[in-house]
């Protein structure tokens, strides 16, 4: 099992941090870890968002991501390997 960090930038709006949490829950994915905070003038958030699974799920994921309005950029920083963890 696959641990993805991915980061984004966020408007900053109403609603904007559920759109995001719900396109996870929709789709059955579990978001394992979620730090959230807001960047330059505060009109926009930074998330960084840990995710289990494979390279089919990532991309899956990644592609769904891109197309929510209030998210500006999707990044994906890290992977660690999981599988043979004690």
């Amino acid at each position: 099992m696959m641990i993805h960090t991915l980061t984004l930038l966020l408007q900053n709006e109403a609603g904007a941090l559920v759109r995001v949490a719900g396109l996870f829950s929709a789709r059955g994915h579990n978001i394992e870890t979620l730090h959230v905070a807001p960047i330059d003038d505060g009109s926009v958030s930074r998330l960084v968002i840990t995710v289990h699974g494979d390279q089919a799920r990532l991309v899956q994921i990644l592609n769904q991501l891109r197309k929510l309005v209030d998210v500006l950029e999707v990044e994906h920083t890290t992977v660690a390997d999981v599988g043979n963890a004690a």
